[in-house]
């Protein structure tokens, strides 16, 4: 069964980093500062969709596609759509959750959820604060400064 859902999802290294959440709270902001820093570090970093994904179980791993119209697109809002480098799937090992300031927890306890019948970590940040929850992914991610090499 796949799954059509509004979301943007981006690889990182070697795992994947579904962003999800209501219109306006930062989710393709979010995909290129994660994509930009993980370049920045000399990493791989590269978006799979924006916007809209397919979701699909394969083996119990939650797999994303980008829809075939928008494959290779991401849209800077007040200029439209642009191409960007893109990988066509990925399987998803992070959920990103933007949520309302006033829903996010400061101190959450580590959470798994059920996406298409695949366990998946889940984190809800604050939608509107890039850098915040940048650096909340990173450091999940284990990317410097938090882990890994510098």
């Amino acid at each position: 069964m796949v799954t059509n859902i509004h979301a943007s999802a981006v690889v990182v290294g070697d795992r994947g980093v579904l962003i999800s959440g209501a219109s306006g709270l930062g989710k393709t902001g979010l995909a290129l500062a994660l994509l930009m820093h993980a370049r920045a570090l000399g990493r791989f970093g590269c978006l799979v969709g924006d916007d809209q994904l397919l979701l699909s179980s394969h083996d119990g791993r939650l797999i994303c596609t980008a829809p075939q119209a928008l494959a290779g697109l991401i849209e800077i809002r007040g200029l439209g759509p642009r191409p960007i480098r893109h990988e066509m799937r990925a399987p998803v090992d992070l959920h990103v959750d933007l949520v309302e300031k006033s829903d996010a927890r400061r101190f959450p306890e580590p959470e798994i959820e059920l996406l298409g019948g695949c366990s998946v970590p889940v984190l809800r940040l604050a939608g509107g604060d890039r850098q915040a929850a940048l650096l909340v992914v990173a450091s999940w991610l284990a990317l410097p400064p938090f882990g890994g090499d510098s």
